[in-house]
């Protein structure tokens, strides 16, 4: 089935806005893309008819609502090829997944004098919490160096592996330079000896068909928000070996069997590592989004947004005063560039002011930033609904900034 680009376009309401007197371009989707109006209906509905809290109620609401939400934990297994619906909790995004992860796992697995990898390239949000885990538990924190072209240096990341090495942390794309790290390999070689590993996922999901079984990673993190679904929805994904050793993350309701004064039981899985009542209008909402993506077919995605990338590269390489940050073997979804005496706020606020939304700032990867030697960039990154003409104008815009500091 083909679609047009004015067809996707239509299904998104936020862009067909005027910001500053100018259309509206908006080149920020690896901070958060925009919403399909299918997403924002199931939402709507949810509140509208459907709205009570789950699994504890016997009545019609409560039960419809329930189902639901269960229905979306079997499709979001389906959509990563999940061995089993009970490998996936519902989280707030990927930052709590990933605390869940380094709070849970650290309790069970990790002590005084073990070893914790996390590579150079990733966000704050797959860096600190165990750079903070280390601490606490008096473990050593290791980190995969980058190379001049923004990939890992994978022999230096295989010399680090040893005995003591509980766990191995990489993204599977870069948020601050669009690096595609080699997953596959840093998978293979830590399995090699034995060493489970956790993927960040977040920047990838909505690039890239997942395959969590036949990439092997024992656990894999993302947020709804950056794959056309609301904020405030996560998922936490891990093998069920290692579920079942770990310990809640947090306590409260529905993550209970049993408790007395004396004594408490958890519940099975997923639902021990889901306390509280969950954001249920976000999981249905999520459901949509993984509707909508598989509507648009993945590798459909995947092919424009190559596509983008590919023509955005050959046009900024022609300004002399752009510096591109990183030349990876294999990018994706973002662009990060410097602009030669231009500071990277300025540029981003006279952008804004075209009508031109944009990122700027160190991306919440300030180890990057500092390899790279720079405070900061602008970043732009791309979706389905991007065009040609919106890099053409950005691209135009770009070129006006840097005569305007001349």
């Amino acid at each position: 089935m083909s679609l047009s680009i004015d067809y996707i376009r239509s299904l998104f309401p936020v862009l067909h806005q005027i910001v500053h007197g100018k259309p509206l371009i908006y080149l920020d989707n690896a901070a958060t893309n925009q919403k399909p109006k299918q997403v924002i209906d199931r939402i709507v509905q949810y509140y509208s008819t459907e709205n009570a809290n789950v699994h504890r109620g016997v009545h019609y609401l409560s039960a419809i609502s329930t189902e639901a939400m269960e229905n979306t934990r079997k499709n979001v297994q389906e959509f990563i090829n999940a061995a089993s619906d009970e490998e996936i909790i519902f989280t707030k995004g990927t930052t709590e997944s990933i605390n869940l992860l380094a709070h849970s796992f650290g309790k069970a697995f990790i002590g005084k004098g073990d070893e914790v990898i996390v590579s150079g390239l990733e966000h704050h949000a797959n860096f600190v919490p165990w750079q903070q885990l280390c601490q606490e538990k008096g473990a050593v924190l290791k980190v995969i160096p980058i190379q001049p072209d923004g990939d890992l240096d994978l022999e230096a990341f295989e010399k680090m592996l040893n005995s003591r090495t509980k766990i191995v942390n990489v993204n599977q794309v870069s948020n601050a330079i669009g690096t595609v790290n080699p997953i596959d390999k840093i998978i293979g070689i830590s399995h090699k000896q034995g060493i489970p590993v956790h993927i960040d996922g977040a920047q990838a999901v909505s690039h890239f068909a997942i395959d969590v079984q036949k990439m092997d990673c024992d656990f894999y993190t993302f947020s709804g928000h950056k794959m056309y679904g609301p904020m405030g929805i996560g998922i936490f994904y891990g093998k069920k070996e290692f579920l079942e050793k770990m310990p809640p993350y947090q306590t409260g309701g529905e993550m209970i069997d049993f408790v007395s004064a004396e004594e408490v039981t958890y519940n099975q899985l997923p639902y021990k590592f889901e306390a509280g009542t969950p954001n249920v209008g976000g999981i249905l909402g999520l459901d949509e989004a993984i509707r909508f993506m598989k509507n648009m077919g993945i590798d459909r995605i995947a092919e424009h947004e190559k596509m983008l990338m590919n023509y955005a590269l050959e046009q900024l390489e022609t300004i002399e005063s752009v510096k591109i940050i990183g030349q990876p073997k294999q990018r994706a979804g973002a662009i990060s560039l410097a602009l030669n005496g231009i500071h990277h706020y300025d540029a981003a606020t006279i952008l804004d002011q075209l009508g031109i939304a944009v990122r700027s700032g160190h991306h919440c990867a300030q180890p990057v930033m500092r390899y790279f030697g720079v405070d900061g960039t602008i970043r732009l990154s791309f979706a389905i609904y991007n065009t040609q003409e919106e890099i053409d104008t950005f691209v135009h815009a770009l070129q006006r900034v840097i005569g305007m500091f001349r």
